[in-house]
């Protein structure tokens, strides 16, 4: 059937006997009643009520539409009360985006969010690409960079990553520890392969060190990672993660101008949602705890 405004006209019809106290509960003019259930009728090409002066009485075609009406009515309730729950609980598909650069302080964040929310699916969305909240690519995404000014999306300022450069043990022994800038000239670097990445420690890169210097070269951070874990240069990470290894050496201690804003951006529809609030807070207790260890 497809219109369903008819199918419930003739449920309330049916339920209160009259035109009138049909139209008083769905709150139309009597006028339309009687449109809705003429079309209705005509369409199935059966009568469904019984004119008489006291009102409107089903007919049996009649009876078996008030059945299956009265089903889906239900139904319908019960998936708007189900809806407007899910508001208030926090269950369901969760989905945060970022740069796969932050995937170990989101991969934390997230696994301990579902100690405390066990009905939260996570889905952990990495690409260069920004997705798209307005069409619901995502609940939360955290961005790096200039602060986003896409209308209807709620923004506010995360932290601020510290960037320093390092290098591996093995590298240091077998190239030295270089003494300045201009001794850095000379080593070898890991970076990434676009020399115009927009990331500000790139751009430091770029601007210091000659280019046929930076000698292993990817657009994936996990790949240039590992190539500096593996001794093939000296290359940017931030803080947080090299902490966690202990053949890093750091070359160079984080500059400002390396360091790129972070934020928090959510659409303004689910941002107050009950799941959304509850993950900022339990990502921004995290970060503090993490740091603080």
């Amino acid at each position: 059937m497809h219109n369903w405004d008819e199918i419930r006209t003739a449920f309330q019809v049916a339920r209160r006997g009259t035109v009138s106290g049909a139209a008083e509960s769905l709150g139309v003019h009597h006028a339309t009643v009687i449109r809705h259930i003429d079309a209705l009728e005509g369409r199935l090409g059966v009568k469904l009520f019984q004119r008489h002066a006291r009102g409107y009485t089903a007919t049996e075609a009649g009876q078996d539409l008030l059945r299956v009406a009265q089903t889906t009515d239900e139904q319908f309730q019960q998936l708007e009360g189900r809806i407007r729950g899910r508001g208030q609980d926090v269950s369901g598909e969760l989905m945060v985006t970022s740069l796969i650069a932050f995937a170990p302080l989101m991969v934390g964040a997230l696994t301990d969010f579902q100690r405390l929310y066990p009905e939260v699916v996570v889905r952990y969305l990495t690409d260069d690409r920004v997705f798209r909240l307005e069409y619901g690519e995502a609940h939360v995404a955290l961005r790096a960079g200039p602060q986003p000014t896409e209308p209807d999306n709620v923004v506010q300022p995360f932290a601020c990553q510290a960037i320093a450069l390092y290098a591996s043990r093995a590298y240091v022994e077998e190239h030295g520890m270089p003494d300045g800038i201009e001794a850095l000239k000379s080593h070898r670097f890991v970076g990434h392969d676009n020399p115009d990445n927009h990331a500000p420690f790139q751009r430091w890169m770029r601007a210091t060190i000659p280019y046929e210097q930076v000698i292993f070269r990817s657009t994936d951070t996990r790949v240039l990672e590992a190539a500096l874990l593996g001794g093939a240069g000296i290359g940017f990470m931030g803080e947080r993660e090299a902490s966690r290894h202990s053949d890093l050496v750091q070359i160079m201690p984080p500059q400002d101008n390396w360091t790129a804003p972070l934020w928090l951006v959510t659409h303004v529809d689910l941002h107050r949602t009950a799941k959304v609030q509850a993950f900022l807070k339990h990502l921004k207790e995290y970060t503090g705890e993490a740091s603080a260890r």
